[in-house]
């Protein structure tokens, strides 16, 4: 039976971060009555859905927001995140909590030093109170791990809440967070927030430089970033994360603009924005019945506000044959390979020091010791191919987003499944059924953006026949994550 998330949230849990932040700066509400509020919300609510793991204890995040009341006393304030509560993702480092990535491996794991995302966003006042789940070592977008166990779905508990960010989506959509952090490999920002209909962004490849890191130039692939109930939040975190750091060589320079970011777009630039959607690239990616309708919906909705959108057919200017390369510069079964690749290397690096300890093989989800036993048969001319590859693909990108503002398809290619399962084995198209032929190809859906370095973020787009909620991917210009989330708001106020 589905618990309604926000059932009679109290004034405070119920504000945006961005609000809760003015409130707590015109001192009408306390750091203490902060904390307290959501403190008694996340007793309340977590053991149902298990999102936020490792708290700390009451006592000592008291004695933290009295520490920041007392400031605000004073006339001093951190930054916007100024007393506001925090769990961290369990696969960033945080410093005196534990860091366990879901595994058994690491379940005595405690850093001295925060990473640095959490290093700023520290700065900017956030008092953290613990982590939230995520699968083993982050891998499915599915959080169950034998550490802590499964998280639910906010609006239905016998679902799975996504991953590998589904602690932070499920707190986030619960209201036991004002805003959350997430990191995004394959979707793991923007899968988790379709299912629990809040926004999840995956910045430009090196927006959000993440350290320590042991290999700086593969592992950017992956990246940390925001998720938030409404755009000015996820834009506010976004601008506390981001930033060059000379440690990490693939970091931006350029800042990120927060200020374009929250200006409203004006009605002549809604008029000449272009959408192309891809669906389910002309049935290419096997999709559950429901998800291109709900998306297809939203974009009519956003083109009755001037936007022009775009289907795939339109932009071929023909009929299509199913899995042909569609003109859009690529082939998508050639990308999948070329990603695979990529994915062996950064995987079966990051799984290699745990597969090395004692019990390691044995205390590992087999289908992480699969992918990183696959990863040793690759060569490094396989993965110069692939590179060569991925080149290509993303001056494919490049082209198209010369003719359009932004690039749209679905978060993901099935609706919150069963939270008892490890992940769907089939899909069931209004055509058949498709097998997967690994535990992460039903993500397939969320590689485009992270293969091309390009901003994207999900937004919601509202809810399916069983009342489970779904998003739509919107990807954006090279670095032109500020312009993205302008957009973003349109779909915000549909």
């Amino acid at each position: 039976m589905p618990i309604a998330p926000i059932e009679n949230p109290c004034e405070i849990t119920q504000l945006p971060a961005s609000a809760l932040s003015r409130a707590i700066h015109s001192k009408r509400f306390s750091c203490v009555e902060v904390m307290q509020a959501y403190l008694k919300r996340i007793a309340a609510l977590n053991p149902a859905y298990n999102a936020i793991i490792s708290l700390r204890s009451e006592a000592e995040l008291l004695v933290e927001a009295k520490q920041h009341d007392e400031l605000l006393a004073q006339g001093k304030s951190k930054g916007w995140l100024h007393g506001i509560p925090q769990a961290i993702k369990d696969l960033s480092a945080t410093a005196g909590i534990p860091t366990v990535y879901g595994s058994p491996l690491m379940a005595g794991n405690v850093p001295t030093e925060d990473g640095l995302m959490v290093q700023r966003m520290k700065a900017a006042g956030a008092i953290i109170i613990g982590k939230t789940n995520v699968p083993e070592f982050g891998l499915g977008s599915h959080s169950f791990n034998t550490v802590f166990g499964s998280t639910k779905n906010a609006f239905d508990v016998t679902k799975s809440a996504g991953g590998s960010s589904g602690g932070a989506a499920a707190a986030l959509a619960l209201h036991l967070l004002p805003v959350a952090d997430g990191s995004d490999f394959m979707g793991s920002l923007r899968n988790p927030a379709a299912w629990n209909n809040v926004f999840g962004m995956r910045p430009s490849q090196g927006r959000v430089p993440m350290w320590p890191a042991p290999e700086v130039w593969i592992s950017p692939l992956g990246t940390e970033g925001p998720m938030g109930r409404n755009i000015e939040d996820v834009a506010r975190l976004m601008h506390t994360q981001a930033g060059y750091d000379v440690r990490s060589p693939m970091s931006i320079k350029e800042p990120f603009d927060l200020d374009h970011a929250l200006t409203p777009m004006h009605d002549s630039e809604i008029k000449q924005t272009r959408i192309l959607y891809l669906g389910d690239l002309n049935g290419y990616l096997p999709m559950e019945a429901g998800i291109d309708k709900i998306c297809i919906d939203a974009l009519q909705a956003i083109s009755q506000k001037g936007c022009k959108v775009a289907s795939l057919a339109e932009h071929a200017g023909c009929a299509l044959q199913a899995n042909t390369n569609l003109k859009l510069g690529f082939n998508p079964a050639k990308i999948w390979d070329a990603w695979l690749a990529w994915r062996k290397a950064l995987v079966g690096t990051r799984l290699a020091p745990f597969v090395a300890m004692a019990d390691g093989r044995s205390q590992m989800k087999p289908e992480a010791l699969g992918e990183y036993d696959d990863s040793l048969a690759l060569t490094g001319a396989e993965l110069t191919a692939a590179s060569v590859m991925r080149s290509s693909f993303y001056q494919a990108m490049v082209e198209l987003l010369s003719a359009y503002d932004a690039i749209a398809l679905p978060s993901a290619q099935v609706w919150p499944f069963d939270v008892t399962w490890r992940y769907p084995q089939q899909i069931k198209t209004q055509n058949g059924i498709a097998k997967m032929d690994s535990y992460h190809r039903w993500m397939e859906a969320t590689i485009y953006a992270t293969f091309a370095g390009l901003p994207c973020i999900s937004v919601p787009v509202g809810f399916g026949e069983a009342g489970l909620p779904m998003g739509m991917q919107l990807m954006g210009k090279p670095q032109g994550d500020a312009d993205l989330l302008r957009l973003a708001a349109l779909f915000e106020f549909a």
